[in-house]
């Protein structure tokens, strides 16, 4: 592959893979149509103009994405509107630029066991692969067709899956009637939203989308990083990636942070022999993201005219690789799994306390868990 095809396929990988469950977000919070459009827009913009930027500066093939975990923590959520939850996340954009500067914020993050994090991760998660079964019910062949396409596509490219199951269902939809092509939308027009500052929405929704982001995307983002030779400028990536976000976010934009999967595509030797090149395919990666909010309004009107079981099924299915992940961490250390499992199970919940949603408690629950069964530790070593 070349530096501008690996740039091609990294931004609709992003992008196909994951825009079903940011439509999901926009919903749960209540965003017009309008609003959705600018919302993905916005996503775009910090995340072109972030990669853009972090590659031309440091000389790297830095990617940035949206948070798909973040959008389906928002999507989990309700009661809550959009104002609301654009305080939420101007919130969680400042504590990711706080990390970047202040350095024991960091350290206290990291204590955070990486079980319950993944753990509260699945189980937000968990509620979204779920929903692709229940929609089975409602509408058999509009939910097989995208899943047979995933289970198929996915032994040739794990990365082709969700892709190709979007693309199905798109056919579908369009050839069968049960979609009609829209008209062609004026350029993309930015909504800005006032945001309302509400503790609970910050607890609830802010904080989790900073753990989330910082454990299950920046982390991996920068393990992507090293992989392939690279020494990832940590501090300057969290900062840029935290500026962008809270600039971006009165548009209705959640979070940008590093990529991972795309990140991938265009680090590795295929993108260009010699590694000192590669840096290029960042500058090129973030072009191609603002040319998707200029024309966001397009690209999410062909995928809202989908019947709902579609845009469920797709959401679901883009979602079962960091399920998996999710999983995997979660249950890796046996004296940390019984906590994981309480964990998992309070986030998969629909419990709420105080106007606070499952996944702030998820956390609460398994530490509180852990810090238990480490005080039995000890009770039974002075015994």
């Amino acid at each position: 592959m070349t530096i501008v095809f690996s740039a091609i396929v990294a931004a609709f990988v992003g992008f196909a893979a994951s825009v079903a469950v940011v439509l999901s977000a926009a919903q749960a919070i209540g965003a017009t149509q309008a609003q959705t459009v600018s919302w993905v827009a916005g996503l775009a913009i910090a995340q072109g103009l972030a990669s853009i930027f972090l590659s031309w500066r440091h000389r790297l093939p830095i990617i940035c994405a949206w948070s798909t975990p973040g959008a389906a923590l928002i999507a989990a959520v309700s009661g809550f509107d959009l104002a609301t939850a654009v305080g939420a996340f101007l919130a969680a954009a400042a504590l990711i630029m706080l990390t970047a500067t202040f350095k024991p914020l960091g350290t206290l993050i990291e204590r955070i066991p990486m079980s319950i994090a993944s753990a509260m991760l699945a189980g937000v998660i968990f509620r979204f692969v779920v929903a692709v079964f229940d929609q089975m019910r409602l509408a058999p062949v509009l939910v097989l067709l995208p899943l047979g396409v995933f289970l198929l596509a996915r032994l040739l490219n794990p990365f082709l899956g969700v892709i190709a199951a979007l693309l199905a269902g798109l056919a579908f939809s369009f050839g069968t009637g049960a979609a009609t092509l829209p008209g062609l939308p004026a350029l993309t027009e930015i909504v800005l939203v006032w945001p309302r500052f509400d503790a609970t929405a910050i607890i609830g929704i802010g904080i989790p989308l900073y753990l989330v982001t910082m454990a299950a995307q920046n982390l991996p983002g920068f393990a992507v990083l090293r992989a392939a030779g690279y020494n990832p400028p940590t501090s300057s990536c969290l900062f840029v990636t935290g500026l962008m976000s809270f600039v971006t976010a009165p548009t209705g934009a959640h979070m940008v942070n590093m990529a991972a999967i795309s990140a991938a595509i265009c680090t590795g030797a295929d993108t260009h022999p010699d590694p000192k090149q590669r840096w290029k395919a960042g500058i090129v990666y973030g072009g191609l993201y603002l040319l998707i909010a200029a024309t966001a309004g397009l690209l999410l009107a062909l995928i809202v005219a989908m019947p709902k079981p579609l845009i469920v099924a797709v959401a679901g299915l883009g979602l079962v690789g960091s399920l998996t992940g999710a999983l995997a961490q979660a249950m890796a250390k046996d004296a940390e799994r019984f906590a994981a499992v309480i964990a998992f199970s309070v986030a998969a919940s629909s419990l709420s306390l105080f106007g606070i949603g499952s996944a702030f408690w998820s956390l609460v629950a398994g530490l509180a868990v852990l810090t238990l069964d480490a005080l039995a530790g000890r009770l039974r070593a002075r015994s």
